[in-house]
């Protein structure tokens, strides 16, 4: 849901020269650590206010890529920044609800709930960079080969400010299997709703759960990838 508001809110202030992508995604991470610190105040309205400032901080994050894209102005410390902080939202957010379960409780159940979930989100993207890394150990021009690849596997934009309504409706639409990947947009619903609803233990269950899957199955997914490059290294 957040993207389509992102493109909304870019119509009105993409061609405002100050507003630069950079900026936007110091603002969306400013909202986020606000969003923290509302969670960690506890109680109904802090809850509230803070599970708004998530959706607005996730809107933001939308909104920097986009902005970018549409001034053809992509830079790759941009897209550091961006995933970066995005990485470091994940922890605040979901540390802060750690932190106004245990509050709630006096049960240290949900911190180490937290942790995991942090733990195995933080191995999803780990185990990429450490396969990338071994894989370049052996073939100094991996990365030129999977940027070939993917060059090959990437499809035309259809949906974002130079398109219709219908456009981004089919987009939108056909965005919603992602749910199944339990990754950061996934995240701002679980926030949100747990917020709102006072359920945090049982949403940081879902959370530990489904990262730990995700988890273990990239690292060993990455790990068969590595293990084939051996087997064709040893076969030449």
């Amino acid at each position: 849901m957040t993207s389509p508001m992102a493109i909304a809110a870019n119509y009105m202030i993409v061609d405002v020269k100050w507003l630069t992508p950079n900026l936007i995604t110091l603002c969306s991470f400013l909202v986020a650590i606000i969003a923290g610190l509302f969670i960690i105040g506890g109680g109904m309205v802090n809850f509230i206010i803070a599970a708004m400032l998530i959706h607005l901080s996730h809107v933001l994050d939308c909104m920097d890529g986009q902005m970018a894209r549409y001034r053809n102005t992509p830079s790759l410390s941009g897209g550091y920044y961006d995933r970066l902080t995005d990485q470091i939202q994940v922890l605040i957010w979901f540390g802060a609800v750690g932190y106004a379960a245990y509050a709630q409780s006096h049960d240290v159940l949900p911190v180490f709930l937290a942790f995991t979930g942090i733990t195995f989100y933080m191995l999803r993207g780990y185990s990429k960079y450490v396969g990338i890394f071994s894989q370049m150990m052996d073939d100094k021009d991996y990365l030129e080969k999977i940027d070939r690849q993917d060059s090959d596997r990437q499809k035309p934009e259809t949906a974002g400010l130079k398109f219709g309504f219908a456009a981004n409706l089919r987009w939108f639409i056909a965005e919603q299997r992602k749910v199944l990947l339990f990754d950061e947009g996934v995240f701002i619903f679980m926030l949100s709703l747990a917020l709102v609803l006072d359920a945090l233990t049982p949403m940081l269950w879902i959370f530990a759960a489904t990262q730990i899957v995700y988890g273990l199955g990239r690292g060993w997914q990455r790990g068969f990838e590595v293990g084939r490059g051996d087997n064709m290294t040893r076969s030449k």
